[in-house]
């Protein structure tokens, strides 16, 4: 592309090859002239003047589309439909009069556009299991290891790191079952006419409707769907972009949440996204290892959570049987999304494919708390001792007050060395500490991970493919 024309960074810097394809004007064109061949071949079957022979000079004619003679005649009809109707018809002349007959423009554009979501959306798919399948190799390794959990982002009781992967999977699972659920309902268009009525097939067919519905079927499967939709406008539907862009939003909003943690537990050097050998951190600080990855994360999933306000928007405003005012947004809003949630997924799976976790700190952390989290413990072992439990619950509170003011000024903590001296506690410091086994403080995380991974694994063990043909 010319440097000196603008250029989406979703193409040039963060989406993959296969759905820069999918979305591109080869793919979009190559599937009207398939819809165009699939129309024409249902209508030769059902008996209208449609010969074989226009049929198999249309399908021999999808490849070559001469996109400079189409775009002088866009400039002229100022319709690009029709445009790509002339130059497919003068790449096929036989069939040039019978392209497109009783059809109106949305028979391409929007069968074709819910052609295309279904490979993005079956594609996301695939980029979904291969992130679970790396959070659940990940959530495996440490499910038992303790780490210090936070809430307010403050110090709380111990979880473990296995357990904190396993709430990420949690969120992707939903984000997974929706999209089968879209997946599941997304329904063909068919060819309906210019208001939804098929009046103009009711005059080809000569009000034979059994043969219109056959017609549709026909069209329908040799696309791979099998429901269509019962009642519609010109268009199909724009409801179906809303639960399309909502699925990609809430994979965006599961990706922010994870990459977002990984930010703050990078920031304490408990866990770190991947760093490559020569990789610079800062332009200025060469010491600096920022977690870029997962900052692009988070910044490309705004992009699509805002992306996604565009198709409620779009559904909203559409008069009565249709209106244009969703061509341009559409055109925009849909395919991009589509880039960015891949983008997005890209960027999840080569994080969790190298995470790394800082052993020694986070076993420092964990030990710089546990004194204050293993208190109710001790203050049960100092019952069966013989003291009182209100009092030392008291002593502790005083205690722990003391001992985190001591820290606030930079010294190690101490709890235990006070709470031994308190002689209503009668047991030593020795003794304490070994009360302070972590894995005592983490509940029940290890078993709940893999209860977890053992529900889902029918799941993940479903091969993916790691390079998937467009397959319309």
């Amino acid at each position: 592309m010319p440097k000196d024309r603008y250029e989406s960074p979703l193409s040039s810097r963060y989406a993959s090859d296969f759905m820069l394809k999918l979305f591109s004007s080869d793919t979009r064109i190559q599937t009207w002239r398939r819809l165009w061949v699939a129309l024409a071949r249902a209508e030769h079957i059902l008996g209208l003047p449609v010969s074989a022979e226009q049929v198999a000079e249309l399908e021999a004619h999808i490849d070559d589309i001469d996109y400079e003679f189409a775009a002088k005649k866009e400039q002229e009809v100022r319709h690009d439909v029709m445009a790509h109707v002339y130059a497919y018809g003068k790449a096929a002349p036989s069939a040039a009069g019978i392209i497109h007959l009783g059809a109106t423009s949305c028979y391409v554009t929007d069968n074709a556009d819910l052609i295309i979501y279904r490979e993005g959306l079956r594609y996301l798919r695939q980029g979904l299991l291969g992130l679970l399948g790396n959070l659940a190799r990940f959530a495996e390794e440490y499910a038992g290891t303790p780490t210090l959990g936070y809430t307010h982002y403050q110090p709380a009781q111990l979880v473990t790191i296995g357990k904190r992967a396993a709430l990420w999977m949690q969120d992707f699972l939903a984000d997974l079952e929706e999209l089968d659920f879209v997946l599941e309902h997304l329904k063909f268009l068919g060819c309906r006419g210019t208001t939804g009525t098929e009046a103009s097939f009711m005059d080809l067919f000569e009000g034979d409707e059994v043969k219109i519905d056959e017609m549709n079927r026909l069209i329908a499967a040799e696309f791979g769907f099998g429901k269509r939709f019962s009642v519609c406008g010109q268009t199909y539907p724009r409801k179906v972009d809303c639960r399309i862009l909502n699925c990609l939003s809430a994979i965006a909003q599961s990706a922010y949440r994870m990459a977002n943690d990984i930010r703050l537990l990078q920031h304490d050097r408990q866990v770190e996204e991947p760093f490559e050998k020569n990789q610079i951190g800062s332009s200025a600080m060469a010491y600096k290892r920022n977690p870029m990855r997962c900052e692009r994360i988070c910044s490309l999933s705004r992009y699509l959570m805002a992306d996604a306000l565009n198709a409620p928007m779009t559904a909203s405003v559409q008069w009565l049987e249709r209106t244009l005012d969703d061509s341009a947004n559409r055109r925009i809003s849909m395919p991009e999304g589509f880039l960015c949630a891949d983008a997005v997924l890209r960027l999840a799976r080569n994080v969790t494919d190298g995470l790394h976790v800082n052993e020694k700190i986070v076993q420092r952390t964990c030990r710089e708390y546990l004194p204050f989290i293993a208190t109710e413990n001790l203050m049960m072992e100092a019952v069966k001792r013989g003291g009182n439990r209100q009092e030392l619950h008291e002593i502790i509170r005083s205690c722990s007050m003391a001992a985190a003011a001591e820290m606030k000024e930079g010294r190690p903590c101490d709890l235990l060395r006070r709470l031994a001296a308190e002689p209503a506690f009668a047991m030593s410091e020795a003794e304490m500490e070994a009360l302070l086994d972590p894995k005592v403080y983490t509940g029940r995380c290890a078993g709940q991970v893999r209860a977890f991974l053992d529900e889902i694994r029918p799941l993940l063990d479903c091969p993916v493919e790691k390079t998937p043909e467009i397959n319309l």
